[in-house]
């Protein structure tokens, strides 16, 4: 393997901790693929509509796609909501 790929698989790993261990981050993340979600079911519903409807395979792709960042965000959130009662259980632990 290339020295540069394991470079930035490394990078990415580092990345992604970071934003998974920091609430912070988590939630400015989870903000962020909200309204990309958003964005694209509002530009298919309303902006490109037409276009999307003169195809199956648009529909099924444009859709599909909405679909799958919904299901994203929706693990993303559950994922933040039992970090943070891990963190919070930590915190209790700690106190008492």
């Amino acid at each position: 393997m290339d020295p540069s790929q394991s470079n930035s698989w490394n990078e990415s790993i580092t990345l992604a901790r970071s934003i998974l261990r920091n609430r912070g981050e988590r939630r400015k993340w989870l903000a962020r693929m909200v309204v990309l979600t958003l964005v694209g079911i509002a530009i298919g519903q309303w902006g490109i509509s037409d276009w999307i409807s003169e195809s199956p395979w648009r529909v099924l792709l444009w859709w599909g796609g909405c679909a799958v960042a919904t299901c994203c965000v929706i693990l993303f959130a559950l994922y933040d909501a039992l970090a943070v009662i891990r963190e919070e259980r930590s915190k209790e632990g700690r106190n008492s």
